[in-house]
């Protein structure tokens, strides 16, 4: 026993003392006299009464004894999702043979010894009764089931858990989901004794493993759509994929696997319509003899290209090779370029500028760079062309490079000036660059065989740079290298220093000294981009080649593409990437002002549209970080949801924002739909249980007797509520008013 509320022993000492002094008062001169035995009786139930009292106002606590082995609760897990109907358990379906084995002889024998609960899990852990389960769920969320079995017996005395599922956990996300332990097994859960049901081995099934859509680029709006797939079971047979866009056919294609088991990759490139979103499907007949025809089909969303990107280009000096670039952009229809060209000085010593660009925006530029945040923060990305250190200030030098890191702007850098020792070296816009300018002792590049066959100033593309869209001027990855190699030779390069930590060297250029200099190159920064191109005269590609090549447009309005392209507006909404029918995924929104600083008080009415066309308003709260709200979304079928959103600060609107999700772009519960017996292997070495397949689970009741209960908490009895107590104080409290009474008191 001990106590909830212990005292100090001198404390303890005194309060005793206290009672014995009260009790020897009171029947020290009694009205009746009473012999020394009667004074002795009343003074004991006097003083019994006062302990009692002052140990229950400690809170007396005692242990419970052990419970008995027929107390103790053993949950009994079943899975009933979707992949449990898979015929390969012993020529059973996994569910009906995981019923088979709980009616059978699990049950029975759990019964004898322990108190048996049944669950279902599907999208949720669940009381189930046997007769009526149906493998129909669209999930199977075992950790989240685990969990809860954790939860709601903690503080009961439980024996382990019985598991019966096929491994595969589909409750949380897979880009979610980690390997370690400690995300696959809730802590503190009692010991899990796991059967599973299903082959391991690879089933006899073709499957579209993944499809994903590039970053549009400008040629007629055209986005790539890199399609995996892979066929086991039927050796190196053909078979056919398809490619459809809203369910309409686009294109089909032969494919011969490499070998039985081989993952095939097919790049499409598709043409999506600029102003709805598009759904793609790569699908694969399926075949009479194929265990899963349900992972044959996955889809990916395109989102409209949305508004047109504008485009800032500050000019150090006039030349031929930004006005090339500057007719290039313009041919953009999605884009709104505005540009400001230093003339030269005026009779007071003062930069004179030419602007063109927008009215509303004419008078921002007048000075050349615009003064404040609100003004440059107002495009999406910004171009310097010959820029010498001297023409911006150390406060607009430091404010390109938070448009970047803090807008989330797209920056690019050219012309010789920009990166000479009088250019941006040294500034705070060579941090947010991907190649150093102080240090160019070493460019970090080596020649290749091929650089060495190739003229001196002519660009040559890096495996990084074959496959980024800023360098895909053709229609596939071999018209791209053909075009490059194609092109006239530069004028020079600017030597630069090496590629910083994490940047894509995407071009390389051989200098008459030998040296190989990195030409383009990328970076994120922050929020944004980045891009330098340190060669000089691209304007030879568009006047040495036949009028009809586009290269020389493509090039620069693909690389001015990326850069903006993914600059994000004062009021963005995010969402999770490929949520599933029946997920609940959270909707954050993002709200800042013209300056791009949080807003913490704004009003914010976000409203989401079914794939059925009702809408209906979410109900957003307020997150931690300044300026974030979000709101909790069911997806309750299949499709495309449109989730939009307009905030307002206290004195005027902030902005609006739309964004599209498609739920359902893949069936996650027949995605490598095998026997998962490494993740249940795992779970039961980790919480102290075994796994066994069918044949062996006759052992686990056995395994659960050799074990001593678990509870998640010792239980604790207190002594103060029980019925006993009270019996004790009324009954001392009786004896001694009767023996008053009879012994002359009152």
């Amino acid at each position: 026993m001990h106590f909830a509320y212990p005292l100090p022993w001198w404390l303890a000492m005194v309060i005793a003392a206290a009672i014995a002094a009260v009790t020897y008062v009171e029947y020290w001169r009694p009205l009746a006299p009473l012999t020394p035995l009667q004074r002795v009786a009343l003074a004991v139930c006097r003083a019994s009464v006062l302990a009692i009292l002052v140990l229950f106002l400690l809170r007396p606590i005692v242990l419970a004894p052990p419970e008995t082995a027929r107390d103790a609760v053993v949950p009994v897990l079943i899975d009933k999702s979707r992949s449990m109907r898979l015929l390969d358990a012993d020529g059973q379906a996994r569910f009906a043979r995981a019923l088979s084995l709980l009616n059978g002889s699990l049950l029975p024998a759990l019964n004898k010894t322990f108190t048996p609960e049944i669950y279902s899990i599907g999208d949720r852990l669940e009381p189930a009764v046997l007769a009526r389960i149906e493998p129909d769920g669209r999930k199977s969320d075992l950790k989240g089931a685990l969990t809860a079995v954790r939860d709601r017996y903690r503080g009961q005395p439980i024996a382990g858990i019985v598991l019966l599922t096929d491994g595969s956990d589909t409750g949380q996300r897979p880009s979610d989901a980690s390997s370690d332990l400690p995300a696959d097994v809730p802590s503190g859960s009692p010991p899990v004794f796991a059967v599973g049901f299903g082959s391991p081995e690879n089933l006899r099934d073709h499957e579209v493993t993944g499809i994903t859509a590039g970053e549009q680029r400008l040629d007629q709006a055209t986005i790539d759509l890199r399609v995996s797939a892979m066929a086991s079971g039927f050796g190196r047979a053909p078979f056919v994929l398809r490619l459809l866009a809203d369910g309409r056919e686009i294109d089909t294609r032969r494919v011969v696997p490499a070998a039985d088991g081989a993952p095939i990759e097919e790049l499409f490139t598709v043409a999506p319509d600029a102003t709805v979103p598009t759904v793609y499907t790569a699908e694969i007949p399926p075949d009479r003899s194929e265990a899963i025809a349900e992972n044959n089909a996955r889809s990916v969303l395109v989102n409209p290209a949305g508004r047109r990107r504008r485009l800032l280009m500050i000019e150090g000096v006039p030349g031929f090779e930004h006005s090339f670039m500057r007719r290039a952009l313009a041919l953009d229809p999605d884009l709104e370029v505005d540009d400001v060209g230093r003339k030269g000085k005026n009779v007071e010593g003062q930069d004179t500028f030419f602007v063109q660009a927008a009215p509303a925006r004419t008078a921002a530029l007048t000075h050349g760079f615009p003064a404040r945040r609100e003004d440059l923060y107002a495009y999406d990305g910004l171009i310097l062309a010959d820029v010498e250190g001297d023409l911006l200030t150390r406060a607009q030098l430091a404010m390109t490079a938070d448009f970047v890191s803090e807008r989330g702007g797209g920056l690019l850098v050219v012309g010789g000036r920009s990166f000479a020792s009088r250019g941006l070296a040294g500034t705070p816009v060579e941090e947010a660059l991907p190649v150093a300018l102080t240090d160019r002792r070493d460019a970090g590049v080596r020649p290749t065989a091929s650089l060495d066959r190739r003229s001196v100033n002519q660009l040559v593309l890096t495996a990084e740079g074959e496959g980024h869209p800023a360098m895909r001027i053709g229609d596939t990855p071999a018209d791209t290298r053909r075009l490059w190699a194609a092109l006239p030779s530069l004028a020079f390069a600017s030597p630069v220093g090496g590629p910083r930590p994490g940047s894509s060297v995407l071009a390389v250029m051989t200098a008459q000294t030998g040296g190989v200099f990195p030409v383009v190159a990328v970076q994120r920064y922050g929020r944004g981009r980045s891009m330098t191109f340190s060669g000089e005269a691209t304007w030879r590609w568009k006047m040495m080649l036949p009028s009809a090549d586009r290269s020389f447009e493509l090039f620069w309005r693909h690389a001015a593409r990326w850069l903006a392209g993914a600059a994000p507006d004062p009021v963005s909404i995010s969402l999770p990437e490929n949520p599933a029918a029946g997920d609940d995924v959270s909707v954050e929104v993002d709200v800042r002002d013209a300056a791009f600083v949080p807003v913490a008080d704004a009003v914010v009415e976000a409203t989401v549209t079914s794939p059925g066309g009702e809408a209906r308003p979410l109900k957003l709260r307020r997150m931690a970080a300044v300026g974030r709200y979000a709101a909790d979304l069911h997806l309750d079928e299949a499709g495309l949801y449109r989730v939009s959103a307009d905030a307002h600060g206290p004195n005027a609107p902030l902005g609006a924002a739309a964004r599209w999700s498609y739920a359902g772009a893949v069936d996650r519960e027949f995605v490598d739909a095998r026997l998962n017996e490494a993740w249940l292997r795992r779970v039961a070495r980790t919480t102290g249980g075994r796994y066994v397949r069918p044949a062996e689970a006759g052992k686990i009741a056995g395994w659960l007797r050799e074990s001593p209960p678990q509870q998640a908490d010792r239980r604790r009895r207190d002594l103060w509520h029980e019925p006993w107590a009270f019996v004790a104080i009324v009954a001392l409290l009786s004896a001694e008013w009767i023996l008053r009474r009879r012994w002359g008191l009152r």
